[in-house]
């Protein structure tokens, strides 16, 4: 079967490579403001570093190899659920460790002095609320994962008739 993979599928792969990079180099790699490696390492040990890290990076190579293995295809239904269950669990995760605490201050006690420390000299364009505030690399984090459970349920409730009759119709316009 040919493929007819979408510019929704391409941005979708393009999001869910930004999250993989992510999650190889955020602890890893020094990247300017972005992150505090240094600080980090001061917190975790390198083996707990490496175990974050790995489990971070499976999860999303699983997720990346589910949309590359039927991009341009029918997804099969167990696969759309997984491919919406699976980031949306991660990026509920993130609200409950980052946001939650940000904005209502709930279980900020233990995270103050852990955050700060891992993250008090990274980037943030955010103000400081609760004790604590998201940084700049983890919000970028977030706001791609968002996207890429928005652009999965778009692939997925979107059919390729709808869009092939769109383009028709704009290609009808401009000429």
């Amino acid at each position: 079967m040919k493929r007819d993979i979408r510019l929704s599928e391409k941005f979708l792969v393009l999001g869910y490579i930004f999250i993989l990079l992510f999650m190889i180099v955020q602890d890893l790699v020094p990247l300017g403001a972005l992150n505090d490696i240094e600080a980090i390492a001061s917190v975790e040990s390198f083996n707990e570093i490496i175990v974050t890290m790995l489990i971070g990076a499976v999860q999303i190579l699983l997720i990346l190899g589910g949309v590359l293995l039927f991009i341009g295809k029918r997804y099969p239904l167990l696969v759309r659920i997984w491919l919406l269950v699976h980031p949306t669990c991660i990026l509920l995760g993130a609200i409950m460790s980052w946001w939650i605490p940000y904005l209502l201050g709930t279980g900020t006690e233990e995270k103050v002095e852990r955050f700060n420390i891992m993250f008090g000299n990274t980037h943030s364009f955010l103000p400081i609320m609760n004790g604590i505030v998201p940084n700049t690399l983890h919000t970028m984090f977030h706001l791609v994962l968002l996207i890429c459970i928005i652009l999965t349920s778009y692939v997925f409730l979107t059919s390729r008739d709808k869009d092939n009759r769109i383009v028709e119709n704009k290609a009808r316009v401009i000429h």
